[in-house]
């Protein structure tokens, strides 16, 4: 037995668990507080903060070296690779010489090399073809893009603050739906959801702060939330909901289990589909981080965590872009409610 009046130090506490109750005893108060005008009013603020015309194209660990990534953005093709000293390069699309795509060449030791006649560019600017600005932050990639964004350039992307990436387990969801940037916005700003439309991963979910509640909550959603673990238990925490850009949106874990942690969701638009339709890539970023003694083991598990935890997102994702992608129908139709 313990001596009296020692306490067990909090890294060894095991994960605080409860039964959920059920969250249909709630309809109403669910439907009461879910206000749409909530929603529609962060979604137009969200615009206000400038992106400097940066946009995410992908996760850092799906670029290794010698390997080349092809994304349109909006209307703008772009090919991205890493330079002999695994730099992030990016550039048009299209090879200067006679048009060749270049997300098809092969690296050779840092030079992209032209798979049509061999025309091999290092990143610099080459016959008209001139560079994009590119930052890798470790975990995602980004590209700026001046003539899509039409907004003042800034030299670096606005990085949401998260754990550092040596601390945490981080792993990246890509997925792509038929809608717009500001759909996938208005999903993550609309809070109520999550335990109605998910409620294989949330239960108890209340939103304890919006921005109508004044300067203590600022722009974003506070909810408290449990997630679940396994059948009826569940991990309480507090989060916290923010779009720091135009086409971000960012969950922090402000208290609880993991607090500190992060999920980011980027909205990237790309080029429409053969029948004219708007598609947008969805990049979510788990950055998990605790200051349990027994994380460090989660962290040395990484390379097989990963692909659970990217799992997990894509469940959630395959709803979500299902209600994104309403959004874009109803709104298409000229039929949106309100």
């Amino acid at each position: 037995m313990r001596p009296a009046g020692r306490r067990r130090r909090t890294g060894r506490h095991p994960l605080p668990v409860r039964r959920a109750p059920d969250p249909w005893q709630r309809p109403a108060r669910t439907r009461r507080d879910a206000q749409p005008s909530l929603t529609t009013d962060a979604l137009e603020r969200a615009p206000s903060t400038p992106s400097g015309n940066w946009y995410v194209i992908g996760a850092s660990r799906a670029l290794p070296p010698g390997k080349a990534l092809g994304v349109t953005v909006g209307s703008t093709e772009v090919v991205a690779w890493r330079d002999g000293a695994g730099k992030l390069r990016t550039g048009p699309g299209a090879c200067p010489h006679l048009g060749a795509p270049l997300r098809d060449s092969p690296v050779r030791c840092g030079t992209l090399v032209c798979h049509w006649h061999g025309l091999a560019l290092d990143g610099g600017p080459f016959a008209g073809w001139e560079p994009y600005p590119a930052f890798d932050d470790g975990v995602l990639l980004w590209v700026r893009l001046d003539r899509e964004g039409g907004e003042p350039p800034s030299q670096r992307p606005r990085v949401p603050s998260r754990p550092r990436v040596r601390d945490a387990v981080e792993a990246v969801y890509c997925g792509v739906g038929r809608c717009e940037p500001e759909d996938v916005v208005a999903n993550r700003l609309d809070p109520w959801h999550g335990a109605w439309f998910h409620p294989y991963s949330f239960v108890d979910l209340t939103v304890t702060g919006t921005p109508e509640d004044g300067p203590a909550d600022g722009d974003g959603f506070t909810v408290d939330v449990s997630f679940k673990v396994a059948g009826r238990l569940v991990v309480p925490v507090r989060a916290r909901f923010t779009a720091p850009g135009p086409r971000t949106v960012v969950m922090h874990i402000v208290e609880g289990e993991g607090a500190g942690s992060v999920v980011e969701t980027h909205a990237t638009p790309l080029a429409p589909d053969r029948w004219g339709k708007p598609r947008t890539a969805v990049t979510e970023a788990l950055v998990a981080a605790s200051d349990r003694r027994g994380f460090a083991v989660a962290r040395a598990a990484a390379p097989l965590l990963r692909p659970l935890m990217r799992a997990s997102a894509g469940r959630l994702w395959r709803d979500d872009l299902a209600y994104a992608e309403r959004r874009w129908e109803l709104r298409d139709r000229g039929t949106f409610p309100g």
